[in-house]
């Protein structure tokens, strides 16, 4: 299982950015997959999350500026970041949840650092 992410990097408050995750090695079309961030001091938290027919959630502070989105043709996961913050400055994360018909436990790949300046 492999989970790859790319495309942090620094951004201005109010610019945007894409991160991608390649995955491998598992049932991607079946997983849910999810974005996770960690700032500097505090625990890893829920940014966003899509199922398998590309349902997604989003936790509250990033609702209305980031998308998650997925190709299953490509096994490819994004995360597009509008409207950036001073306060999304994190390494991020991507995440495949474990399932019934994917993953019998969850996997991470190495995190992304995104930067965020006012």
């Amino acid at each position: 299982v492999q989970l790859q992410a790319s495309g942090g990097g620094s951004a201005q408050a109010g610019e945007s950015l894409r991160l991608s995750c390649a995955a491998s090695g598992f049932a991607f079309s079946v997983s849910n997959m999810a974005w996770y961030r960690q700032a500097p001091g505090k625990q890893r938290e829920f940014v966003a999350r899509i199922n398998g027919v590309a349902g997604t959630n989003y936790a509250n502070p990033v609702k209305g500026r980031f998308a998650i989105s997925r190709d299953n043709i490509k096994n490819m996961v994004y995360l597009q970041m509008n409207n950036l913050k001073p306060e999304d400055t994190a390494v991020y994360y991507c995440n495949a949840e474990a399932s019934p018909f994917g993953l019998s436990a969850e996997a991470w790949g190495r995190g992304t650092q995104v930067t965020v300046s006012s």
